[in-house]
């Protein structure tokens, strides 16, 4: 792999014109090998040359090869990813012009995590129900004949003084907000209203009001020792910059290692990976943070004869200082009492003058923006990359507002509820095909770069709003390069526009002054304070929603995209569907079950969710969750979307329906019981470790003072000549037990206090390999494809007693990435019939697909059960209608690594192909391999570094350092097959 610096090649286009070739391929219904090898070597090349070098004239057939493009070679380019709701500086790997992997610009300070979402978004590129050409009140037609009809109907309606609304979500383009502000010159009744579906506007209401400025606080948790979080699961959606990193910097074990203490109604990423979980439901969490403000800020004494947790709790902030940080989420007074704790205790986490600006939400103007409706004052709304129809709570009257202005235009990729009821249609390309900026941190810009010309008749937002507000630039980018030279190039860490293009992101000086604090919050407070008490009397008997978000599907813009449906949820291990979790207890009370079939998969009961005695939504599954808050119901926005391939597939519920004034709690919900059973299509069903020592874990204390024999005591197999160590038995080697390892080993380390389960690795995994999707009946069968899984199990707590009755009520979580363990002595290659599986010099377990048979023996045989079978032919495949049954789907398949038929076996290959392309490098340009070159996809992608990959026969590799940590050990190790994938145990500080 080469390093990150040399991966990136900037682009310096100005203008995409289309390749009609690229669209004559893609309408075949089959692809040959023989189509494939033309389209490679005669459209690709002017696909590429297009977008590295600007407008093709006459095609170039590929024995005159340009210069940025050599086949089988990689090119990296810098970008931002950016939707509706995620953020990202990545780095696009493209192969013959093709953008096939999203991998993290670690070069960036900031936004350098590819998420699930992040990486999936690249098969959105590949969608073939992308809207391909624009539509006037349902008929297609041109760009020119657009143009003129918008531009005709946008000055009657300046000139009548209506206002002409953009209504998008949160977008921090710098370069888009000066093309708005020229826009509105020609327009001045121009408004831009911003909604996110899932709303930070009490989170930025409590940011301005504290510290003056409308912004996100960022935060870093490398310095920090405490953390209080009180139901904000910040190693997921809350904040919208990722803590994963800062965190796990502060979990390596040490005196003064990071104490993480979550308060929590829904059983989270955060909770899962929490020291000490405290479940309770949202209203007691919010009295609970109540009354620690009031010991801590208004310096009350501890009374003794409180909840002892509130008092332990509250000491521990006020022993830890500036070393703690307080974490909140819910309504505006909890952010409000968040910010105020952590400026009372000068907490080193929040970072001064440092804000994250990429959410703009304003719930205040969306009011009046609907107030305006009904008045009728809007004469044209914009509509950009946002589903108001579909994820706003009262979306049916909205729909009717909409019906009424003159001219509504929608600029979106795909159909859905919205575009329905527009009048124009105006597609916009993929974030891979544009151009663009971001400002999403103060001081912080980032640069977005097409990676392909666009593959249809689309046309970016910014490119319309320069046409129709006849604006000198002739394109965007134009327009966007001369912003950048002009007010962000000269004051910022680099010379010029490449130069930031080469990077994709450029630091610049900004002074932000904060508020000191002078509004006497005191009075508000009590009264708040008051409120809770009153309030928890009232609602006792009914339930409290927590709504929240999956990291799999987000806020649902990508919904129809078959890697992130498939993908299972770190918690509950379940795709393709959203359900109600609820709590054990609450469940027997209402006679709610799940249940086991006889080919293992899960059913369970449905309910009607009520409030005010109206039904919100009819039938939704129940999922019994352990640790769920007593007294608190769970539901996961994103799902529930009628328009779209995947939508009959993927039956969830909108619940957005019930995101009343948006707030993330929803008081006094009723379910009732219904007779529909529900058929969940679940990863994992096994979800304790049935008392085996899989994921080894011990607490802070006996770490640092006891010796390694006893919290990670060796295992050792019973011999004739007594208890001996695996390493000392075998049944090939001599009796001297030494095997020569020449030339490279390749061995792979997985950090257990790093891993958070976020599952990044796994769609990297999914990307990288040609892992096929399967559908949710054939997981139902057990039958998923993922080469990479990540186990989740439920367990008493360390030091618990034996009779621990609050394991259903509380759980102790623990994930464990497993993947094929690449044995030494593997067993799945001792019983192969024909040879297909075999072990290589370099420490991989590899597949000859040609040869096997699919006997499953290897399968059987394996203790991880990591193999996968092949039932079917995934690809041209109508009953897997997915990426691989067309040929633009087709196009995101990574070239190095074969597609595998039917009836064969697959697995992990630790992505040899990845390590003979460094191999291969290093011997062409005849130099030694550099240190920790070798990567594999999950290692790059995760975003804790908890996967370390190398070659244990390099002296100085991080890889031989974590081999011979003394937290280091292999899963299964008794059974004496030598696995050369290794772990580090897990350590909770509990005291």
């Amino acid at each position: 792999m080469m390093e990150s610096n040399n991966k990136k090649k900037s682009m310096g286009s100005s203008h995409f014109e289309k390749n009609t070739l690229v669209q004559v391929f893609v309408k075949k219904n089959k692809t040959s090998r023989r189509d494939f090898l033309k389209w490679i070597g005669f459209s690709t090349a002017s696909v590429t040359l297009a977008a590295c070098k600007g407008p093709v004239i006459k095609s170039i057939p590929y024995i005159v090869k340009p210069d940025s493009i050599t086949p089988g070679i990689p090119t990296y380019y810098a970008s931002t990813m950016m939707d509706s709701f995620d953020i990202g500086s990545v780095l696009v790997k493209t192969r013959e012009g093709r953008p096939i992997k999203i991998e993290p610009n670690l070069t960036s300070k900031y936004f350098n995590t590819t998420s699930v979402r992040i990486q999936s978004s690249l098969l959105s590129l590949y969608d073939e129900e992308r809207l391909k050409n624009p539509f006037i009140n349902g008929n297609k037609c041109s760009w020119k004949v657009i143009d003129n009809y918008v531009i005709t109907h946008l000055k009657k309606i300046s000139k009548i003084k209506k206002d002409i609304v953009i209504f998008s979500s949160s977008y921090p383009s710098y370069s888009t907000k000066k093309l708005i502000q020229d826009f509105t010159n020609t327009y001045p009744t121009t408004k831009w209203i911003t909604y996110d579906a899932i709303s930070y506007s009490v989170a930025l209401d409590a940011s301005e009001k504290i510290f003056g400025i409308r912004g996100f606080p960022l935060f870093d948790l490398s310095k920090t020792e405490l953390i209080v979080s009180f139901d904000a699961d910040f190693l997921g959606d809350w904040s919208p910059e990722n803590l994963a990193k800062s965190y796990v910097n502060n979990k390596i074990p040490k005196k003064s290692m990071l104490k993480h203490i979550q308060i929590e109604s829904n059983m989270t990423l955060s909770g899962a990976n929490a020291d000490i979980r405290i479940s309770r439901k949202p209203s007691e969490i919010n009295k609970i943070l109540f009354k620690i403000y009031q010991k801590i800020f208004l310096e009350k004494k501890i009374n003794e004869n409180e909840d002892e947790e509130i008092n332990k709790i509250a000491y521990l902030i006020l022993e830890k200082g500036s070393k703690s940080v307080i974490f909140a989420d819910g309504n505006l007074e909890s952010y409000i009492l968040s910010f105020l704790i952590n400026q009372k205790i000068k907490s080193n986490a929040l970072q001064k003058n440092k804000f994250i600006l990429s959410k703009e939400s304003n719930d205040k103007k969306l009011q009046k923006f609907i107030i305006d409706l009904e008045k009728e004052k809007i004469g044209a709304i914009l509509i950009h990359n946002t589903n108001p129809i579909y994820s706003l709570p009262f979306s049916s009257k909205i729909k009717k507002f909409f019906k009424k202005i003159p001219i509504t235009i929608s600029f979106s990729m795909k159909r859905d509820e919205t575009n329905e009821t527009m009048n124009v249609l105006a597609p916009i390309p993929h974030w891979l095909e544009s151009w663009g900026d971001t400002h999403p941190l103060t001081g912080f810009y980032t640069l977005i770069q097409p990676t392909i010309q666009s593959l249809f008749n689309t046309r970016q937002f910014q490119e319309s709003l320069i046409i129709w507000g006849k604006i000198p630039e002739k394109n965007y980018y134009e327009y966007l390069k001369k912003i950048w030279e002009k007010k962000i190039i000269p004051q910022s860490n680099v010379s010029s526009f490449n130069e930031a293009l080469f990077h994709g992101v450029v630091e610049k000086k900004e002074n932000i002054k904060t508020n000191k604090l002078t509004y006497d919050y005191q009075k508000k407070i009590h009264e708040y304070g008051v409120k809770l008490i009153n309030n928890e009397k009232k609602g006792k008997k009914n339930l409290e929603l927590r709504l929240y978000t999956k990291i799999s599907i987000g806020d649902g813009n990508q919904h129809d995209n078959p890697w992130i449906q498939e993908f299972p949820d770190p918690i509950t291990r379940t795709t393709w569907e959203n359900y109600l979790t609820i709590s054990s207890y609450d469940a027997k009370k209402i006679g709610l079950k799940n249940w086991y079939t006889g080919n293992g998969s899960m059913n369970g009961n449905c309910v009607n969710l009520i409030k005010n005695h109206k039904i919100l939504i009819k039938n939704i599954p129940v999922y019994i969750q352990p640790g769920q808050g007593i007294g608190s119901i769970g539901l996961s926005f994103g799902y529930g979307q009628k328009i779209g391939k995947l939508s009959k597939i993927c039956q969830g519920k909108n619940a957005y329906k019930v995101y009343e004034n948006f707030s993330l709690i929803q008081k006094n919900i009723q379910i009732k019981k219904v007779n529909k059973i529900h058929k969940f299509a679940c990863f994992q069903v096994q979800n304790t470790t049935v008392g085996r020592n899989l994921v080894k874990e011990t607490d802070l204390e006996t770490f640092l003072k006891k010796s390694k024999k006893i919290w990670n005591e060796e295992e050792k197999i019973l011999t004739h000549k007594g208890m001996l160590p695996p390493e000392k038995i075998s049944l090939w080697e001599d009796k001297n037990n030494k095997k020569e390892k020449n030339g490279h080993h390749f061995n792979l380390s997985i950090d257990l206090n790093a891993c958070i389960g976020c599952g990044a690795c796994v769609i990297a995994c999914h990307t990288e390999n040609n892992v096929p999707v399967v559908g949710k009946e054939e997981i139902r069968k057990s039958r998923d494809m993922h080469w990479l899984r990540i186990d989740r199990y439920y367990s008493k707590k360390i030091n618990s007693s034996k009779n621990d009755k609050d394991f259903f009520k509380n759980p102790k979580v623990s994930f464990q990435p497993i993947m094929c363990q690449h044995c030494e002595y593997a067993p799945c290659e001792t019983v192969c019939p024909v040879g297909a599986t075999s072990h290589g010099m370099q420490g991989q377990n590899m597949m000859i697909y040609n040869r096997c048979v699919g006997t499953r023996y290897c399968a059987n045989n394996c203790p991880y059960k990591v193999r996968r079978f092949n039932w079917f032919n995934y690809v041209n495949n109508q009953k897997f209608n997915y990426n691989m049954n067309n040929s633009l789907g087709k196009m995101v398949l990574n070239p190095d690594v074969v597609v595998r038929t039917r009836g064969v076996m697959e697995k992990c290959s630790l992505c040899i192909q990845k390590t003979q392309y460094v191999i291969g490098v290093a011997k062409k340009e005849n130099r030694k391999i550099k240190n920790e070159e070798f990567e594999t996809a999950c290692s790059i992608s995760c975003p804790t570094n908890a996967i370390v990959f190398g070659d244990i026969n390099e002296k100085n590799s991080k890889i031989l350092k974590k081999i011979r940590d003394k937290r280091n050990y292999k899963l299964l190790d008794f059974l004496g097959i030598r696995p050369n994938v290794s772990y580090q145990l897990k350590v909770k500080n509990l005291k």
